[in-house]
């Protein structure tokens, strides 16, 4: 496309989003007279009329119309560009604002920030490691990760950076004591810990011939928290579902055992989520290319 073009394609936008040749000749910091000749030769190049002119006001023909919604996505692809290649030269500054689930936030996240902040050390971090459910829109954050399925949410745009499935476990001394049970349906006879956060008890759900079998106890205990709920299933005190980011240590150390392995559902997505604006602040965009970039290579808990 020619340079001039470009100019006579920002002219004609201009000339309809401002309402007139001199509103826009001021906001393009041209004459009037340059933005009139950028519209006439747009329509002696195209061969139709774009606009009905009178002394008062402006209005798009209706190939006026058609051209301008062309017009007004290229401007706004040229201006993505120049966002894009802005996070490659400029040095990312202001708070990044995350939230991540407590857990997960505590183990995997923190590390990441701390590389990411000893890299961009004009950047700082404010963080929020919580269970509950988090509005990144309503409560000003600019990323969030997120475990499970997404939501239909036109507001948020997702990225998919590992994988992990809910995994059944039990101490060795427990199935000492008590032995194992063979089938999700003989859960009801063991002692069993419940996660019990502010958005309800997790129930355990299995994957079964006659399809999805759900664990609803009685159970023997509920707990608000994922690190007690790992210690008291090592401690004996009973059977325990876990993500496998949370468990996977405790099994490598032979202090759990996974069971019913073979009725486990499909594996969960986890994601970083982000408001889905135009322009991403550099911050933002050098972040979610750094997690990705890190966690490129197979996690040990990665379930895909």
């Amino acid at each position: 496309m020619e340079i001039n073009r470009i100019g006579d394609i920002s002219a004609f936008v201009a000339s309809v989003k401002y309402g007139s040749y001199t509103q826009a000749a001021k906001h393009l910091q041209l004459s009037r007279s340059a933005i009139g000749k950028s519209i006439v030769r747009l329509e002696e190049r195209l061969g139709v009329r774009l606009l009905n002119r009178t002394t008062r006001s402006l209005s798009l023909t209706e190939e006026g119309k058609i051209l301008f919604d062309y017009c007004r996505q290229i401007l706004d692809d040229l201006s993505e560009v120049d966002n894009v290649m802005a996070t490659r030269r400029v040095q990312p500054t202001g708070t990044l604002k995350i939230t991540a689930p407590h857990s997960f936030g505590h183990q995997y996240i923190l590390p990441v920030l701390d590389a990411f902040l000893k890299k961009w050390t004009g950047l700082k971090a404010d963080i929020s490691f919580t269970d509950r459910f988090v509005d990144v829109i309503e409560e000003g954050f600019d990323i969030g990760i997120r475990i499970g399925e997404p939501k239909d949410d036109s507001r948020i745009l997702t990225r998919t950076i590992a994988w992990q499935k809910m995994q059944t476990c039990v101490s060795p001394q427990y199935i000492q004591l008590h032995g194992c049970p063979k089938t999700p349906e003989e859960l009801v006879n063991f002692d069993t810990i419940f996660f019990n956060g502010s958005a309800g008890q997790r129930n355990w759900r299995y994957k079964t011939e006659t399809g999805i079998y759900v664990f609803e106890g009685p159970e023997k205990m509920k707990i608000d928290s994922s690190d007690a709920i790992l210690a008291s299933a090592i401690s004996s005190f009973g059977i325990i579902q876990l993500p496998t980011y949370i468990t996977h240590e405790a099994i490598q150390n032979q202090l759990l055992i996974p069971i019913l392995s073979e009725f486990s559902v499909e594996p969960e997505p986890i994601r970083i989520i982000y408001p889905s604006k135009k322009h991403l602040s550099p911050r933002v965009r050098l972040f979610i290319d750094f997690i990705v970039e890190l966690w490129s290579e197979k996690l040990p808990w990665d379930e895909v």
